[in-house]
């Protein structure tokens, strides 16, 4: 009886560790742009005219949602928005989306940019943490740009050291804080909000944030807009 016991336990850990995957990295459906998640959000005022941003993916398995919502919302508010990955061609994500890679991430040049974004999803860890990933943040910081990171991706700007004596925030479950460990090992100031702004920095924990990941974004570029 007590062997049944420990063997089911273990089994109810292991369903509840795949459940959390999924719902960490699937939804029923491909999200293609900011109004099949949030109707009203593909109509904003162009209130970033001439403002240029750089979001960065994975080119295989990048989250959709924390792409496509941001994008067409700050492409609706008038900024240009250009995507960056490790080679170009078309980049998939984990729902199916497909996204057209204008720029390499090895040749991204931070100063042509107002703002800098690092998308997550399950291949961010594969493609994206890297020392490269961590100059382009390092550079973004030194030259006073708008650095943001959604769901795994802050623990990109963790390992490049610039999230040290910073309020921020990361994807976790309750199953897995290695992510939450490895910010507070790099020195920031760990928060378990959906989003969260210091300074030039925005972080913001996963797929359901991207709505007001992309808000902050808009208010950080545009200052006018800060409540």
């Amino acid at each position: 009886m007590k062997s049944f016991t420990i063997i089911l336990g273990i089994v109810i850990i292991i369903v509840g560790a795949i459940l959390v995957w999924q719902n960490l990295f699937k939804t029923p459906a491909v999200v293609k742009k900011a109004g099949d998640i949030l109707p009203g959000m593909d109509i904003m005022p162009k209130t970033l005219e001439g403002k240029k941003v750089a979001i960065i993916i994975a080119f295989r398995d990048f989250r959709d949602e924390e792409y496509f919502i941001p994008k067409e919302v700050l492409e609706n508010s008038g900024a240009e928005v250009r995507t960056v990955s490790t080679e170009k061609g078309i980049a998939i994500g984990s729902q199916g989306g497909e996204a057209n890679v204008n720029i390499i991430l090895s040749e991204i040049k931070v100063s042509d940019f107002d703002a800098i974004v690092f998308i997550g999803g399950p291949g961010a860890p594969k493609y994206l943490d890297n020392e490269t990933s961590y100059k382009i943040a390092q550079d973004a910081v030194l030259q006073g740009k708008i650095l943001a990171a959604i769901c795994i991706s802050p623990t990109i700007l963790a390992k490049s050291g610039v999230l040290s004596g910073k309020k921020a925030t990361v994807w976790s479950s309750p199953l897995d804080k290695s992510a939450v460990k490895i910010l507070k090992d790099s020195g920031a100031n760990y928060q378990s909000d959906r989003v969260v702004i210091d300074g030039k920095i925005i972080t913001a924990n996963g797929p359901d944030a991207a709505g007001d990941f992309a808000e902050a974004i808009i208010r950080v570029l545009n200052p006018v807009l800060a409540p």
